[in-house]
């Protein structure tokens, strides 16, 4: 029997669900053990096929309008965040809202907010039509402008030029925003942001991870949904380094033609997808090839995010649901 090629699996160190993502998946599963099925999220919790059907068969309902939601039923809002409009919505009908946004995207609702309030004509750099960036849009007084690249600054109306800010969606590439914000200062030289400091910490230690194997590696395989923002940004890193690079939603999806001449694979998670599919894809590729595993990047996460109020108080005097079950640890 011929023996089979052999094939260097590199997994990406940090990969896969950050503090943000975990907050919002237990958020789901402790509203449906405490107020029962079925609750109701409004959009998808997080941006992954997976978790979302998970959830599902949990209890969740997953909608796109409050209009959907029987009066007041519990309500929770995705970690992408909400616009003013649709929390006031809520608010006329009665829903009990728990809200999952992530903590940093609040944060980046402050930052907008407070440039607004001074006068400032607010930028937001990010992806037109994303769930963060209309949350984002409809939290800021008097509305924001996007902008998705540098190119597009140039076409910028703004009131007064010299009262100028900018804020960023949390899941952008940190070099493609970094050109935006250069472009945005070049023709706004009084304008004012956090430079970098709105992508968040878990897209910044995925990228960097991706960035330092894709310099040793054939092929990247990011694992995440189509939707995913960051999944995406992960993806692109492979492109631009020069090598075929795949987003795919789990192992299924890996054609083994894309092995050919193959000796060295990265594989990453985005920050929405569960460990348990890195998994899977390792279990697909032994299938293919004598795989080795190897790991790239040393950064230990440590960051958590509290429960709202909401759920820990009322949680005080039951069993607390298990705390995101679908993260299941590294390899």
């Amino acid at each position: 029997m011929p023996l089979r090629e052999e094939l260097t699996v590199v997994l990406a160190n940090p990969r896969g669900f950050c503090a943000g993502v975990v907050r919002a998946i237990e958020i789901v599963e402790r509203a449906i053990a405490l107020h029962g099925a079925p609750v109701y999220v409004r959009h998808e919790i997080v941006h992954n096929r997976h978790v979302v059907a998970r959830l599902r068969r949990q209890g969740a309902i997953f909608v796109e309008s409050l209009e959907e939601v029987p009066a007041g039923a519990v309500t929770v809002f995705s970690a992408h965040g909400v616009s003013q409009a649709v929390e006031e919505e809520a608010r006329e009908r009665g829903l009990s809202v728990i809200d999952a946004t992530c903590p940093l995207v609040t944060k980046v609702h402050r930052q907008g907010r407070r440039y607004a309030e001074k006068g400032f004509s607010v930028v937001l750099i990010g992806h037109e039509g994303h769930a963060e960036v209309e949350g984002t849009r409809g939290q800021v007084p008097g509305g924001v402008t996007v902008v998705g690249s540098a190119d597009e600054v140039a076409s910028l109306a703004i009131a007064d030029p010299s009262r100028v800010a900018y804020v960023t969606q949390t899941t952008l590439s940190v070099d493609d925003t970094r050109e935006v914000v250069d472009a945005v200062k070049a023709r706004f030289p009084a304008a004012v942001g956090p430079e970098l400091d709105d992508i968040c910490y878990a897209t910044q230690n995925r990228q960097t991870a991706v960035t330092m194997m894709v310099e040793d590696v054939d092929l990247l395989i990011v694992l995440g949904s189509a939707n995913s923002s960051n999944s995406n940004r992960l993806r692109e890193i492979g492109v631009k380094a020069g090598i075929p690079a795949h987003l795919v939603d789990d192992a299924s999806e890996v054609d083994p033609r894309w092995l050919d001449g193959i000796r060295r694979v990265g594989v990453t998670a985005g920050a929405s997808a569960p460990e348990d599919l890195v998994r899977g894809l390792i279990d697909r590729l032994s299938t293919l090839r004598t795989v080795t595993v190897e790991s790239v990047g040393d950064v230990h996460e440590t960051v958590e995010f509290r429960l709202p109020t909401a759920l820990t108080a009322a949680a005080r005097e039951r069993e607390p649901a298990p705390a995101a079950a679908l993260q299941t640890g590294s390899l």
